[in-house]
């Protein structure tokens, strides 16, 4: 190899590395919110109950935003927005009770095995005790596989609705 093909090699491995050194996460939250990426597509399953549900998630805004549609069997779909938000990943969930509950997460590893997002507040509840979403845990299983508790809260009472997802494949 002549020198100037070995200088061009040598910049072309160094360009190379400084690409996939600054697409790597670099922090816990960062990790987390690559992770929500990479469940873009179709998924199917079952809710604890053995009814069909199904999901999707489409990255949106050059990759600012993951956007989930949950449709469990006999509800109306919903819809999720995930986003980074400082050091966490925030989410407002849009409800067919025509609230949008607003929860958080602060990852503390960067490998992420669930995601346990905390209620932050929420726009157009009428009251703390009408019905909301309240808590949403997001488990990675493997890269094909993820469930979802989502609590729903009503007064004082929680109640967990749990769905057991699959990557659909075509």
């Amino acid at each position: 190899m002549t020198l100037p093909r070995a200088l061009s090699f040598c910049v072309l491995l160094l360009f190379a590395g400084f690409l996939d050194s600054s697409l790597s996460a670099g922090t816990p939250s960062e990790a987390a919110f690559k992770k929500l990426q990479s469940l873009a597509g179709q998924w199917e399953g079952k809710d604890a109950h053995g009814m069909a549900a199904k999901t999707s998630f489409e990255v949106l805004a050059s990759g600012t935003a993951v956007m989930e549609k949950l449709a469990p069997s006999g509800m109306e779909e919903m819809v999720t927005l995930y986003s980074m938000d400082r050091d966490g990943i925030a989410l407002v969930h849009y409800c067919p009770t025509n609230n949008q509950p607003r929860m958080r997460v602060v990852p503390s590893s960067e490998d992420v095995k669930e995601l346990s997002f905390d209620y932050q507040g929420a726009g157009n509840l009428p009251s703390p005790s009408a019905g909301h979403q309240h808590h949403l845990v997001l488990r990675f299983e493997d890269a094909n596989h993820i469930t979802e508790t989502w609590t729903w809260r009503e007064g004082d009472k929680d109640t967990p609705m749990v769905f057991h997802f699959a990557r659909k494949t075509n």
